[in-house]
């Protein structure tokens, strides 16, 4: 990297001015997690603290310790070795939160020495009355391969809250507290939408280097969990215009397309060599562009091939930052390049570009999110993430992101995250029998959740109870309800309501039925020539003297009777039908003789004088006299 000129330290300076001002009416927020003071009694409660961008914060997890503060470099600017100081836990003790004062070195620099001693995680107290910021990776020149090596979670705290905490260590009080990131990213659903915000540029040192790094090993993974449709990932690109009175400078001319509309700084910050701003412009806006082709023909997880591929074939080194090798690309991934190269259209042209002015949109936060201001930038659930850019600590936070028990396999890997119910069940109720259990691994955390089994729903409270609901209830386990078999008769206490026991038994039904002794509890077979004899879940009963028992009246009664009684019954019926049937003829003549009669009448009565008709008249009236 070349020497920067004064003019193009002054003119990235106006660009730099530039970009706050596009962004002066959003805002930049500050990603916090929750500290909880347990102990001592007078400083106990819930504080904020600001999440540092490095290290891996426990996204979706929480971490438990106790405080130390140095009596030496306090500042840790140094290391530890040299006061010949060890913060390492002790086998069964909490593990070791170091509290450092802010000043003098890097954060990073602080959390390196930290980590070196043994401590588990660094609180970095703020030396002044300030809201809380967040503490970067910095713009350092020379050795940061430290930086990558970085793996405790950090905080910035408060000046107050670090007084109070210092002032309990003075007073050799134990201070125990509990670092919460279970709420530090939303997790409202079973898919998780994360933006990453990059740059094409290879040129501008370690966090370059740490972008194409994380594209590289994260390629895999997110491709797995985008086809699959457990996320959807969209790549953004900053870029900024030119301040109106420099559209015509030369730097403005270099650095700029679509006449200074979208912007990038200078590669190597030098204005006289190598590539311009406006190659990284373009190059950014075809790695846009390759997304969104891509995505609307259903395959939006190429542009990790692409990204990976132009990194690996197409270096700034090696001058072969063109679109001749992006095209090369294309061709080898089977992209369709007309179509990107009309998402790109003409960079010389004074109109708007519709890509990058929705990316110049996007910049601006909305909601919770906050501007992007920090390059590179990772986004989860519309929530900046912070900490180290690396493929395992980025997952974990993507596996924060799901709402519990929908998370994919990948997320409840051993390298990921640990199996609560592997231990004890996670304290969950479970039927060792049936291999059922109500323990459900997620990556937050174990839950107690009654589950389904073979579609059977069980109800109860997940951790001392669950048992079988519905119609097929009995068919998981018998329901959870006694059953046995002896002699090669089973009976069980299931039933569609619950478990009770079956006919001939007694017992809760769950645990234990027991057989009803029926003869001696004279509940059956009790005549007086009868002979009862118990057997499992049922009694035999038999008659001395050739007598036939008859359980419907619990009697014995002769063989023979039965047979002469039989044979009556029969007689009975027989001459009972006969008679019926007499009885009917009769009736049968008797109705057809009136009718007979009655018609005849009739007839004679048509042929009788009429005198005899008077006659009978006048008889008929004396008879009323």
């Amino acid at each position: 990297m070349g020497l920067q000129s004064p003019n193009s330290t002054l003119w990235l300076v106006l660009v730099w001015a530039a970009l706050l001002c596009s962004v002066c009416h959003g805002k930049f927020v500050v990603e916090k997690n929750s500290l909880k003071v347990t102990a001592p009694s007078d400083i106990k409660g819930t504080y904020e603290c600001a999440i540092g961008n490095f290290g891996v914060p426990q996204y979706g997890g929480t971490m438990v310790g106790v405080v130390a503060y140095p009596k030496a470099n306090r500042k840790a600017c140094k290391s530890f070795d040299d006061f010949v100081t060890s913060y390492k836990a002790k086998p069964g003790s909490l593990p070791t939160f170091l509290l450092i004062d802010r000043g003098d070195c890097f954060f990073t620099k602080k959390a390196w020495n930290a980590q070196n001693s043994g401590a588990a995680a660094i609180l970095v107290a703020d030396d002044k009355t300030e809201p809380l910021i967040t503490m970067d990776t910095p713009e350092e020149s020379g050795n940061t391969d430290y930086l990558e090596n970085i793996t405790i979670p950090s905080a910035l705290i408060t000046k107050s809250f670090g007084d109070k905490l210092k002032k309990a260590i003075d007073n050799s009080d134990m201070v125990n507290v509990n670092l919460d990131w279970t709420e530090s990213l939303p997790h409202p659903d079973e898919r998780v939408e994360y933006e990453f915000w990059t740059n094409s540029n290879d040129e501008c040192g370690p966090k370059c280097d740490s972008q194409i790094d994380f594209v590289k090993s994260f390629k895999g993974a997110a491709q797995i969990l985008e086809k699959k449709g457990y996320t959807q990932f969209t790549p953004h690109y900053i870029t900024w215009y030119c301040p109106d009175s420099f559209i015509l400078s030369k730097q403005c001319k270099s650095q700029c397309i679509n006449h200074g509309r979208y912007c990038a700084p200078d590669p190597e910050q030098d204005f006289s060599k190598g590539y311009d701003g406006k190659d990284v412009v373009v190059q950014n806006l075809r790695q846009a562009c390759v997304y969104k082709v891509a995505k609307e023909n259903g395959k939006p997880w190429l542009w990790w091939d692409y990204v990976t591929d132009f990194a690996i074939r197409c270096p700034m080194k090696e001058k072969k930052y063109t679109k001749e090798c992006a095209d090369g690309v294309f061709k080898s991934l089977g992209l369709d390049h007309k179509a990107i190269d009309k998402c790109i259209s003409d960079p010389d042209a004074d109109k708007e570009n519709p890509v990058l002015k929705a990316e110049q949109d996007a910049q601006i936060g909305k909601g919770s999110r906050g501007d992007i201001t920090i390059l590179p930038t990772l986004v989860i659930n519309n929530r900046q993430y912070r900490g180290k850019l690396d493929k395992g600590a980025v997952l974990k936070a993507i596996c924060a992101g799901f709402r519990e028990t929908t998370e994919p396999a990948v997320c409840l890997s051993e390298g990921i995250q640990t199996n609560e119910c592997l231990e004890n069940n996670g304290g969950c109720w479970q039927d060792k029998a049936a291999n059922i259990s109500a323990c459900k691994d997620t990556f937050r955390g174990r839950v107690c959740e009654c589950p389904i089994v073979k579609g059977v729903q069980f109800v109860g409270d997940g951790y001392n109870h669950c048992e079988a609901s519905g119609s097929g209830r009995c068919e998981i386990n018998n329901g959870g309800c006694w059953k046995e078999t002896r002699h090669g008769r089973s009976y069980s206490a299931c039933t569609n309501d619950g478990c009770k026991c079956p006919d001939g038994f007694k017992g809760d039904g769950v645990h234990k039925c027991e057989d009803i002794d029926e003869c001696k509890e004279r509940t059956a077979c009790q005549c007086k020539e009868c002979k009862c004899k118990n057997t499992w879940g049922s009694f035999l009963c038999g008659c001395s003297g050739g007598l036939l028992y008859m359980k419907e009246h619990d009697t014995c009664i002769s063989k023979n009777a039965a047979t002469e009684v039989g044979w009556n019954f029969l007689w009975v019926i027989f001459f009972g039908l006969v008679a019926a049937g007499i009885a009917g003829y009769a009736v049968y003549k008797y109705r057809i003789r009136r009718y007979m009669d009655s018609e005849i009448r009739a007839i004679m009565a048509q042929y009788m004088p009429l005198d005899n008709q008077g006659e009978f008249q006048n008889h008929s009236h004396h008879i009323e006299l």
